[in-house]
């Protein structure tokens, strides 16, 4: 994520990585079983198949999982962090997750035949950060529940919304770069990967700011500070893109990058003339927009204070996804009116019939299962299966993809999400067009 509500970013230091020769062992082997992996056939049957979902030519419904609660996924110390170096941990992590996800529960999984050295980018934030106050039930989940602390209450209070400033510490990407193709040597190549897709979503920071009940009656009471609230985030989005691009910082999302609150990337349209790795136009990408706070927002609040606030962003780029966690089967009108729009997400809190109706072929269907079968003491895994066949089988003529996320728990029992997966591909191959 480019931005992070909850704190400011810090500054990036552009320190000589040392590793220890057992730490450079340790990557060196999972760098190993990864290119094992990336060199089997079936990543490029899938990512063709991603590729024709998103040309609105699909084969059959696509799955992926995504926002997976790893602090309860650990089995055979398969997670288990072995580096003690705060970069090598992170890169550890990272490596560690994918080989997990593809042995436990790929779906439709693709795994790079090359690794990502993300460029050393810092951005200066919006200046302001959610003063908030945590509840949590398990310490070692990230999910918690919030009660925000109100830093917006008038016009004077929109000032604390900063323009953000975009710096490349090439030193810190030089020194990444040294120690991966180091360890990488003869296994995959190393490939600087700049900005990718970017997760623009004005509201979800704005609330955190200004109270969710108060920014809601203050679509009523209080109309024109809300449209310069969310122009003025609107204002900051587009000169920090504006930065990327003069930048050069720019890296295609048209590949195994996740978009929007959806799947990968992979599309024709934007794969013409592509810059092999940097530099790419936002034109030759992916954007995207969301409101979730507006679930229950008439299609007309929503087109006033938010989507109209979004089209200078959304015009920016060759492809867009629209929508989060929020039903959207009843708010087809408006977003049609966004340009290039291709995925629409639909949650399971949508009406099937009337979804289906509305996207009919035009769009990709992105449907959100829902996740809280996990929490519950009996696992039902039947009622889950059920769920998927009765929207699958009203989607007949749509281009599906089902995305499972938001998975604050699986109660510790990682075998769920395992299980799962093999059922949600066997559906999905089911209903193959």
């Amino acid at each position: 994520m480019l931005h992070d509500p909850s704190h400011r970013p810090q500054p990036i230091v552009a320190d000589e990585i040392k590793l220890r020769p057992q730490e450079k062992d340790v990557l060196r082997g999972l760098v190993q079983a990864l290119a094992d992996i990336a060199a089997l056939p079936v990543h490029q049957e899938t990512a063709e198949l991603w590729r024709r979902l998103n040309d609105l030519q699909s084969v059959r419904p696509l799955v992926w999982i995504n926002e997976i609660p790893w602090h309860e996924m650990n089995v055979n110390d398969e997670l288990t962090l072995q580096t003690e170096h705060p970069w090598a941990r992170e890169w550890e992590t990272t490596l560690r997750q994918t080989l997990y996800q593809w042995r436990h529960l790929p779906a439709d999984m693709v795994v790079s035949d090359f690794m990502e050295c993300p460029l050393a980018i810092h951005s200066t934030d919006f200046g302001i950060v959610e003063d908030v106050d945590l509840a949590k039930t398990d310490e070692a989940n990230p999910i918690v529940s919030r009660h925000f602390h109100i830093q917006i209450r008038n016009e004077k209070d929109l000032d604390k919304i900063q323009i953000p400033r975009i710096t490349h510490v090439a030193d810190a990407t030089e020194s990444r770069l040294r120690v991966m193709r180091d360890i990488c040597d003869g296994l995959l190549p190393v490939r600087k990967v700049g900005q990718t897709h970017i997760w623009y979503t004005p509201w979800d920071y704005l609330i955190r700011w200004w109270g969710v009940s108060e920014a809601m009656l203050d679509l009523h009471d209080r109309p024109e500070l809300v449209r310069e609230g969310v122009n003025r985030m609107a204002k900051a989005w587009l000169t920090e893109l504006d930065q990327f691009v003069a930048q050069g910082l720019l890296s295609p999302d048209c590949n195994n990058t996740r978009i929007g609150s959806g799947g990968y990337g992979y599309a024709s349209a934007l794969e013409t003339q592509l810059p092999a790795v940097m530099g790419a136009q936002p034109l030759q990408m992916w954007g995207c927009s969301n409101a979730q706070i507006f679930s229950e927002v008439s299609p007309e609040m929503h087109w006033e204070f938010a989507l109209k606030h979004d089209l200078p962003w959304l015009s920016r780029w060759g492809l867009n996804y629209y929508g989060c966690c929020e039903p959207l089967d009843f708010k087809l009108d408006i977003l049609r009116r966004i340009p290039n729009l291709r995925k629409v997400s639909m949650n399971y809190r949508i009406k099937p019939d009337r979804a289906v109706r509305n996207i009919a072929d035009n769009y990709v269907f992105s449907y959100k299962p829902n996740p809280a079968f996990f929490a519950e003491d009996n696992f039902r895994l039947h009622e889950m299966r059920a769920e998927l066949e009765a929207v699958l089988a009203r989607a007949r003529g749509c281009h599906v993809e089902i995305i499972m996320k938001d998975i604050s728990t699986v109660r510790y029992a990682p075998e769920r999400l395992w299980q799962w997966a093999a059922m949600a591909m066997e559906v999905a191959k089911a209903y193959a067009r």
